[in-house]
């Protein structure tokens, strides 16, 4: 079966190059897309193939988030705290712990559907999470998994390991993520952040990420507090911890938010092959304040750490609060919100490739061209100009609605499983 895309003003979204062309989508986890110079007539096209009229709309590659937190999507409305926190170790302890600690396998499932749903429809057809659920974790990742498959979204997945709910769920999240990378899923070995996580399960990971040869998905002085703990119980900072075990070793390791380095910890990164992705909403949701991420690394990204599924949306956030932290310009943002693109594809995760696309319906007062495309891409460009998206070769969102699964089916037990979340928070 070929999708056919008729009539595309098509932007490479690498080059940033326009052109005027007919596609063929192939379809499947690695397929691609072929320019045509004229549709095949009726007689030409199978009974499986489809044409669809761009009508001259933008068509580029779809989007892809970095670093995500799925199971966050039933507390949208949640009940308050019970009381209301006044620094991040707070927000983590009454808020985010307790969330957590109450989800079961069918709250997992019904978020992770959810969260899928939302993020095709913000054009997103992949996704990188960092899932928690300790008293929920065995068989997690693959309920996670299979949730986003039904969608039609590709993947890395991991389990947030970490000591701060003793010894029973840590070996629990290493057992969870051995049988899941086991069954030849790609993903990474998870851990939630150094204040968290004691130098024997520190070691276990980088164990376990080497025997899978994938790298760690890690939270990084996201707090000064992070910091704080690691020079009083560790006598180092964090990135120099995690250098000693061998954690910066990989080119599939991620780590979330790293606010706050010092010189030496920002000379290893530029030294290791590690990715660092930014969520800066997240970071002022949560009042820990801003950095700069321009000469970190040449391999930064952008996530969304649970916030939203809107990756448009990130970018420009992204781009607003790098304007004081480091003068950011609208190119280096787009390269940022495209990076991700080159992370999976070291994974060699599939899911990625050239036939994943959307279709902007992006109606500009103003001329686009390759010069200036990233102006509309800070400026103009938002996820509701996300019209139709493809995924793997099929098409998953046309004309705004769902194709895949029904919303209004996963939307009500989402609402179902969300109230059961709320009503065990409201019990402690």
């Amino acid at each position: 079966m070929t999708l056919y895309l008729k009539n595309a003003n098509y932007l490479d979204a690498q080059t940033l190059e326009l052109r005027k062309t007919h596609l063929a989508v192939e379809p499947g986890p690695t397929g691609g897309v072929a320019f045509r110079d004229a549709i095949p007539s009726d007689s030409e096209l199978s009974n499986q193939d489809r044409v669809v009229d761009c009508r001259d709309r933008l068509v580029t590659r779809s989007f892809a988030c970095g670093h995500h937190h799925i199971y966050s999507t039933l507390a949208r409305g949640m009940p308050a705290p019970p009381r209301t926190p006044v620094n991040f170790l707070e927000v983590l302890e009454y808020i985010w712990w307790r969330v957590d600690k109450r989800l079961d396998r069918d709250m997992i499932a019904a978020g992770a559907l959810a969260a899928a749903l939302h993020m095709a429809k913000h054009g997103v057809t992949f996704c990188v999470d960092h899932h928690s659920s300790p008293y929920a974790i065995e068989g997690s990742l693959e309920t996670i998994a299979r949730a986003f498959e039904q969608i039609g979204l590709g993947h890395l997945l991991c389990y947030e390991i970490s000591c701060r709910d003793g010894q029973g769920p840590m070996e629990a999240g290493l057992a969870e993520t051995d049988a899941y990378l086991s069954s030849g899923r790609k993903g990474h070995v998870g851990l939630h952040a150094s204040f968290t996580v004691d130098d024997n399960l520190l070691e276990k990971s980088v164990e376990l990420a080497r025997k899978h040869g994938t790298g760690l998905h890690v939270h990084v002085a996201e707090d000064l507090a992070d910091q704080e703990h690691c020079l009083k119980t560790y006598g180092k900072r964090v990135i120099e911890r995690l250098h000693a075990f061998g954690a910066l070793e990989s080119p599939h390791t991620i780590l979330g938010h790293c606010v706050f380095l010092d010189d030496i910890e920002k000379k290893l990164l530029r030294e290791s092959p590690v990715w660092v992705v930014q969520n800066v909403e997240s970071n002022q949701n949560n009042n820990v304040g801003a950095t700069g991420y321009t000469g970190l690394t040449g391999n930064v990204m952008l996530g969304t750490d649970g916030m939203h599924s809107d990756m448009l949306r990130s970018a420009k956030a992204a781009y607003l609060v790098g304007q004081n932290t480091e003068g950011v310009s609208p190119d280096q943002m787009y390269e940022r919100f495209r990076n991700v693109h080159r992370f999976i594809k070291t994974m060699g995760a599939e899911g990625d490739d050239d036939n994943n696309l959307v279709i902007l319906d992006y109606d500009t007062p103003t001329e686009i061209t390759s010069g200036n495309f990233t102006g509309h891409f800070i400026y103009g460009l938002e996820s509701s100009h996300v019209l139709s998206v493809i995924a793997q070769g099929k098409m998953i969102v046309e004309e705004r609605r769902i194709t895949s699964v029904d919303e209004a089916e996963i939307l009500a037990d989402a609402r179902e499983q969300g109230l059961r979340l709320w009503q065990k928070l409201a019990e402690t």
